[in-house]
């Protein structure tokens, strides 16, 4: 049995980042002040609950560019992260990163502190998009960087970012084919937020950017969802983790919701039955089953897909159960 994955963040904003994204503040996005010490990471150690047999704990550096940070704060970092090594062989250390400061040295120094996965901040395979946030990168550092971290055995997890400078849906959609090209482990799909204070912010106000609605944006992560699912390429986050200063506030303008992930699966399911109900007769009484955990996603935030199938097809009754014969997103018309 693949044992459950508890992930501790250990949040490092900033540190280490080369570039001054235009759509960046990883204070207000990660919620925390200022980069994590070794005492913290200890910290964390101590404070997380027992972990049962079948679980495995990860500790995360999210926030930063980890490789980028001086290799002596690195390493410190890491050597405080040990203990949770010490305590079980199904523990590990993530570290999310940029594609161009990975190299063989640096891998195989991750490796040798336990450290399975890197996260790549690759944000799009458009170079011209790249240009136009001012990440300072290219898609082929993206590339290099995949290949080399496969090559050593690493898990790889992919970043991007839909509604950037420059950006399109069409631009987007390539992104992803590109990623699935490379075969990562994972993805996670950020839509641009406008956060207070940013460059972005300043190119919102004066006209020069035009926000990535959340409309457009659940419509265009549906698309990429399907893409992934249907090359097997796991999608582990869409939209920012939510907290309260965005929330209240430090989120100006773009695609932040807080349940922004559960508008996508919503979406993707409402299609699913609309394609699935195409020739029911009104006033019928229907039941859609979904496999196991599925529910929330086909009935929809506040039962709205439900409201919604029920008025488009003139039903009587709508009802989603679950089924231990179906897996995946698939849908079953019982």
């Amino acid at each position: 049995m693949i044992p459950k994955l508890r992930i501790i963040p250990v949040f490092v904003p900033h540190s280490g980042c080369r570039q001054d994204c235009v759509f960046c503040d990883q204070h207000l996005i990660s919620g925390a002040a200022a980069p994590a010490t070794e005492a913290d990471v200890a910290r964390a150690i101590c404070d997380m609950d027992e972990p049962s047999d079948r679980e495995a704990v990860e500790i995360a550096f999210y926030g930063g560019s980890f490789t980028a940070i001086d290799v002596r704060k690195q390493v410190t970092l890491l050597e405080a992260a040990q203990p949770l090594l010490a305590h079980s062989a199904l523990n590990s250390i993530r570290v999310s990163t940029r594609p161009d400061c990975i190299d063989v040295e640096t891998v195989q120094r991750l490796k040798s502190f336990g450290v399975k996965t890197i996260e790549i901040g690759a944000q799009s395979m458009c170079d011209k998009v790249l240009d136009a946030t001012r990440r300072g990168h290219t898609a082929s550092d993206v590339e290099k960087a995949a290949a080399l971290i496969k090559r050593e055995g690493l898990s790889l997890i992919l970043q991007m970012m839909t509604g950037l400078p420059g950006d399109t849906p069409d631009i987007s959609i390539y992104t992803a084919s590109r990623f699935i090209d490379i075969k990562p482990d994972g993805v996670r799909i950020y839509p641009t937020v406008v956060v207070y204070g940013t460059q972005l912010y300043d190119m919102w106000k004066s006209g020069v950017y035009k926000e990535h609605t959340i409309e457009d944006a659940v419509e265009l992560c549906g698309k990429l969802y399907q893409m992934f699912a249907q090359a097997g390429v796991p999608v582990i986050r869409m939209g920012l983790n939510p907290s309260d200063i965005l929330s209240n506030g430090g989120a100006v303008a773009g695609a932040y919701h807080p349940a922004f992930g559960e508008l996508v699966y919503s979406r993707v399911y409402y299609k699913k039955a609309v394609s699935l109900l195409q020739d029911t007769e009104p006033d019928s009484d229907v039941t859609i089953a979904v496999a196991k955990g599925r529910v929330s996603r086909m009935t929809g935030i506040n039962r709205r897909n439900i409201d919604s199938l029920k008025r488009e097809f003139s039903l009587r009754s709508l009802k989603i159960t679950e089924s231990g014969l179906i897996s995946g997103d698939e849908l079953l018309l019982l």
